[in-house]
């Protein structure tokens, strides 16, 4: 989870190559008129992301049943949104998220080719990011640091969440 430019889905593709499971894109089950809005610099509402989170959550919970654990890259920025998620795959999740200052992501996003997020939308992003609360399983990695070190460290954190 995170703003559009922390990395969620370079990090996610090589976890989920890295633990050997599906990955899932969450930039894929937007709808095309939600895509259209981003395009055109429009932050989108609530209601342009409930069927959107519900799409993708019920193709996580089909990855689940099928490979018992999945990657999905989602900016997953609200409690509720989280809280969504959870309510429609029906299993545990575990929450990555990558932080990384302003002025780092405004440089990634403006370097991005080829992607409908524009950079002037960041700054609704960050404002609508609420960090993950101690009652979410989850853990903060540095953005800037390399992909296999957050591998490595998420792995290392799965695995002792399987031995708790």
């Amino acid at each position: 989870m995170g703003v559009s430019g922390s990395g969620k889905s370079t990090l996610g593709t090589a976890l989920a190559k890295t633990i050997d499971c599906p990955f899932l894109e969450a930039d894929d089950f937007h709808a095309a008129k939600s895509i259209e809005k981003m395009r055109a610099g429009v932050p989108l509402t609530d209601d342009d992301r409930w069927p959107w989170l519900d799409r993708l959550g019920q193709a996580i919970r089909v990855q689940v049943l099928d490979h018992r654990i999945v990657v999905a890259a989602c900016s997953a920025l609200r409690r509720a949104y989280r809280d969504r998620l959870r309510q429609v795959i029906s299993a545990p999740i575990a929450l990555i998220l990558l932080d990384a200052d302003s002025d780092e992501l405004l440089r990634r996003l403006t370097h991005r080719a080829h992607h409908y997020m524009p950079p002037s939308l960041l700054g609704s992003q960050l404002d609508t990011l609420e960090r993950p609360q101690p009652d979410e399983l989850a853990i903060t990695l540095d953005a800037r640091q390399g992909v296999d070190l957050s591998c490595e460290q998420i792995v290392t954190w799965l695995l002792h969440l399987r031995h708790e």
